[in-house]
């Protein structure tokens, strides 16, 4: 049996972070690891691979192919899915990711055989055992094809089935060698080269706009400290980028990281997501973990106007991010921040924002417009109110508008957020700041790519 897992290019209308940074697929090494059966497995990764991916099919003859994406993938994926069919139409295609275990219906084709909704590494297993079966009978020339079209396994999506979100950690770690062409091309902005690593699945939080929830119904699941240091331990990049939807939760948790960090003598440098509450009440803990590598925090701040935390039920306050900024600095911890623009923005609100910025002296920050992604608890709220087609999967970005703003046209809005990103990350103060820490071909590369995003923000701004 041979199989090729495959993370796909994003769409060229997609305003991604592709170009600031690439990760590595996780969840297709998680994936090749966890396969219980004697198979020929492949990782592609098509954002790095320059020849096609018919090149591929035909280079590796596989029998099954697994797809991975988001969101903005979601045409990518039918398309590769047909491409695939017409080399060879016997080949079993699977649609997976994040995306797919929200919103599966999205990844209907004729063209893919199986969605999986839960319980991924499992329900993988699952159908290597029944497309064996379908082999066997092809060879044997007695295919039954209404037995294999009328199988519905268990983690997979067919209407008329509702599957539990059922989510067990995988037992082994990682597959890192599997992407070990790619490895020295991953990287997060300034972290070069990183690792990625999960050690929680799942947010103990409710904001309305989150999408992490949906993954496993608001479940909550933490790994060993213990197993965390053991796949540490593997990993021979120093930049770690724990992507967990929450990493600074549990006081317990954290101070057992940094003594098992210290007793094993593990010098690494993380970059991490954390909520500004528990930044601001737990700065003992954040100076612990500065001791022990912590490198750069993404903070949600989301809004300086605390009715908007209260809409986005963010449970959290306009103290807590300005005192949560303040303690990072403190400790030198570098701090991405998140903020969340409302649709009702006029061009004084953009200023304020600025100014509230770089009050804070922020250097880097990620500004997302508004956007009730499908799946999501405000996605119905405000469905009446898209300015962009639900099935334009590839402007599900966080960077195109999906809402009309109230208070300026779509062209101004798209201006301002230019605006508001240069006097930021343009200032003379910030600009040097980055040299001295980064040195000056990192600090072009990340200009480089930047520039590539804003083209494509002005692009939008033309068009209106």
């Amino acid at each position: 049996m041979k199989i090729l897992l495959v993370r796909p290019m994003p769409p060229k209308e997609t305003i991604g972070l592709k170009h600031i940074m690439i990760c590595e697929p996780l969840e297709l090494e998680y994936l090749v690891a966890n396969i219980d059966k004697a198979c020929d497995v492949q990782i592609l990764d098509m954002i790095i691979e320059k020849k096609s991916l018919k090149h591929f099919i035909e280079k590796y003859n596989p029998d099954i192919v697994g797809l991975t994406g988001y969101i903005t993938h979601v045409k990518v994926i039918k398309d590769y899915a047909k491409e695939i069919k017409e080399i060879n139409k016997d080949i079993k295609v699977i649609a997976g990711g994040v995306h797919a275990e929200v919103v599966p219906s999205d990844f209907v084709s004729k063209h893919i055989d199986y969605i999986i909704e839960s319980d991924p590494v499992a329900t993988f297993n699952r159908i290597i055992d029944v497309a064996k079966e379908e082999i066997n009978q092809r060879r044997n020339n007695n295919i039954d094809n209404s037995y294999i079209n009328d199988i519905h396994i268990q983690g997979t999506y067919k209407e008329g089935f509702k599957n539990p979100k059922v989510n067990t950690w995988p037992k082994n770690h990682p597959d890192r060698a599997m992407t070990k062409r790619y490895r020295n091309k991953y990287y997060y902005m300034f972290h070069n080269p990183c690792a990625l690593m999960k050690t929680s699945y799942g947010c103990p939080y409710n904001c309305s706009f989150c999408f992490c929830k949906e993954i496993t119904d608001g479940r909550y699941y933490a790994r060993p400290i213990d197993d965390v240091i053991d796949e540490l331990k593997t990993i021979p990049e120093n930049e770690i980028y724990i992507v967990d939807d929450d990493f600074l939760f549990s006081r317990e948790r954290l101070t057992e990281f940094c003594d098992k960090l210290e007793q094993n003598k593990i010098k690494k440098r993380f970059l991490v997501y954390g909520r500004s509450d528990f930044v601001s009440e737990n700065e003992d803990i954040i100076k612990r973990l500065a001791e022990n590598g912590l490198r750069a925090v993404i903070v949600g701040l989301e809004s300086f106007k605390r009715e908007e935390l209260d809409i986005y039920n963010k449970k959290t306050s306009i103290e807590a991010n300005e005192k949560a900024v303040n303690i990072l600095q403190k400790y030198d911890i570098e701090v991405y921040a998140t903020l969340i623009m409302h649709m009702d923005y006029d061009k004084e609100d953009f200023k304020n924002l600025g100014k509230w910025i770089k009050g804070l002296g922020l250097m880097f920050v990620n500004l997302q417009p508004l956007t009730p992604l499908p799946g999501t608890d405000i996605y119905e709220e405000y469905e009446r109110s898209l300015i962009i087609k639900r099935e334009d999967y590839e402007k599900w970005d966080l960077a195109h508008l999906a809402l009309m703003p109230s208070k300026m046209s779509i062209r101004s809005y798209y201006i301002e957020i230019i605006k508001l990103y240069y006097s930021i990350t343009m200032r003379p103060k910030n600009v040097w700041k980055m040299i001295k820490t980064y040195g000056i071909s990192q600090v072009l590369k990340l200009s480089l790519g930047s520039s590539a995003v804003t083209f494509q923000y002005i692009k939008k701004a033309i068009k209106g």
